[in-house]
């Protein structure tokens, strides 16, 4: 969201909506399918479990986002809107609005009205357990909060500065270093932190990383930005092109089915990853016409 911030604020609208889409992807498929396999070679005498219910829920949660995301992208694509771009936008700001509703919502049944499909056995068990030592205190964790926001806005807004000099220097296009490469770095803390709870067997809390970040950044903080723009002024809208909306469409789909039964292996990881290598493969041949020509500008 800092990164996005930034770059909104430079007008880097394609970089906001490509890092964005990068982020959702990468944490379905690199995250959680490394999490997976990680987990079910350690555990290879059965398959691991994880709550369903949870899982379902947010997969519902991502097919809304991709409505979201995909009734623009047609508009735009099929020149069926009633005055050009205005149409595209106002549909968007609309939606976000729609959509902060629902991820309102769904916090709401999370941690109020169903709290309970969200227990898992983990949690039970460490409340049976004797507490452990506070090692830091409710002040001290939000200083130590600030401090680091602080600290990553300064390298964010170095990093939206550099993103256009190092496609064009290196000579990768920019659609692959949005959508690949920063959101590989940028999720780094989450990727180590899903592999680390897989390998002891606390899948619900990987696959929580995982698709719970996903859902975040899709019911969240895309339409947070768009109505932060829509304030500012700016014409950040939910048009992430056929190409890219096709992709998520298509990996949300694919992390369903792989959901659906609660349970994980090596196997299901395995065809995680390598769906997110074809992604990455056809990004970097992808030739993204408006961010060249935001580059060029």
């Amino acid at each position: 969201m800092i990164i996005s911030l930034f770059a909104l604020q430079n007008g880097l609208i394609r970089v906001i909506q490509l890092s964005l889409l990068g982020s959702i992807l990468s944490n379905m498929l690199l995250v959680m399918g490394c999490a997976f396999f990680s987990g079910g070679l350690v555990h290879m005498q059965a398959d691991q479990k994880f709550n369903q219910t949870a899982a379902v829920v947010n997969s519902g949660l991502l097919l809304m986002a991709v409505m979201g995301l995909l009734l623009p992208a047609v508009l735009h694509s099929t020149h069926t809107e009633m005055q050009d771009f205005t149409s595209k936008l106002n549909l968007s700001r609309f939606s976000s609005c729609v959509m902060l509703i629902a991820y309102a919502s769904y916090l709401y049944f999370q941690l109020r009205s169903h709290r309970q499909l969200y227990d898992t056995q983990d949690d039970a068990d460490e409340s049976n357990e004797e507490s452990e030592e506070v090692t830091l205190s409710l002040k001290g964790s939000i200083i130590w909060l600030a401090g680091l926001t602080i600290v990553i806005s300064i390298l964010s807004n170095y990093l939206v500065d550099a993103i256009e000099e190092a496609s064009n220097s290196l000579s990768i296009p920019l659609a692959f270093i949005s959508v690949i490469i920063l959101p590989i770095v940028g999720n780094a803390a989450e990727h180590a932190s899903a592999i680390m709870f897989a390998v002891k067997d606390k899948l619900d809390i990987s696959v929580a990383v995982a698709i719970g970040s996903s859902t975040q950044i899709s019911m969240f903080v895309i339409p947070f930005c768009v109505v932060i723009g829509w304030i500012a002024g700016k014409p950040m809208d939910l048009d992430f092109h056929l190409f890219e909306t096709a992709t998520l469409f298509i990996t949300v789909i694919v992390v369903a089915f792989m959901l659906q039964e609660g349970k994980a292996n090596y196997f299901k990881g395995l065809m995680l990853v390598l769906c997110y290598l074809i992604v990455g493969a056809s990004f970097y041949v992808h030739s993204d016409s408006t961010s060249e020509e935001a580059g060029k500008t």
